[in-house]
């Protein structure tokens, strides 16, 4: 079949507007990535808020930042200012309006059209520091046959942020890789530690919305898991 996007029948606006939590984001079905919004991490952009709020982030790194999912949670949760990098300019574009969307001052928000890698090498050479990073990445391994390529990616950005970090710093760090499994992305991010000279503290597992199905015949329901990690002062 040929590729084509728009309404199957009808015609009608691509550009809608959903609510989640106590923000509102906007999205684009016809030009975005999937369905133009991750629903999957619901939750954990929760989370993000509630430790932004609970730990006073003034600094906040949202890599690959897409839409501005995360972007909007910290500074909801009260964060003073939230760098947020993609390599996709119409994605930062909306990630700017859905700041806007919820009221937030612009001043509080950067964003960069960049690679995540350079970015990450480069602020640790300016000596850069953030009080939480979020790393959520797209799929680097979709099965289990790319997964040792994939390792080595996740662990370099992974080691990188924690160069970053402030001592007492957070980091939620992602896997979508359904090749990547939750004990071996576990070893990832703690290798990441050790080569970066950093200890850390597990403070929270995250995973999939409960709309995701994970059921005991569809192990490859389980393709989203997340670390909270604080770096040890």
């Amino acid at each position: 079949l040929p590729e084509v996007t728009g309404w199957l029948r009808g015609s009608g606006p691509t550009e809608l507007m959903l609510r989640e939590h106590s923000w509102q984001l906007g999205l684009d079905i016809a030009q975005g990535h999937k369905t133009g919004f991750y629903l999957d991490q619901r939750d954990s952009r929760l989370v993000c808020s509630q430790y932004s709020r609970r730990l006073n982030f003034e600094h906040v790194l949202n890599c690959y930042s897409y839409t501005g999912g995360f972007t909007v949670a910290a500074l909801a949760g009260g964060a003073k200012h939230v760098t947020s990098i993609d390599s996709s300019a119409p994605a930062l574009q909306q990630a700017a309006a859905n700041v806007a969307l919820n009221g937030f001052d612009a001043a509080r928000a950067t964003f960069m059209d960049a690679d995540v890698n350079a970015s990450l090498r480069k602020f640790v050479a300016e000596g850069r520091q953030f009080d939480a990073i979020v790393l959520d990445p797209p799929k680097l391994a979709p099965t289990v046959a790319h997964a040792e390529r994939a390792a080595r990616a996740y662990k370099d950005i992974n080691r990188q942020a924690f160069k970053l970090l402030t001592p007492g710093g957070v980091l939620f760090t992602f896997s979508c890789s359904g090749g990547i499994g939750v004990e071996l992305f576990h070893k990832i991010v703690a290798s990441a530690g050790l080569d970066a000279g950093v200890d850390g503290a597990i403070l929270q597992r995250l995973g999939g919305a409960s709309d995701h199905p994970m059921t005991i015949n569809f192990p490859e329901g389980e393709y989203l898991k997340g670390l909270v990690v604080m770096k040890k002062q």
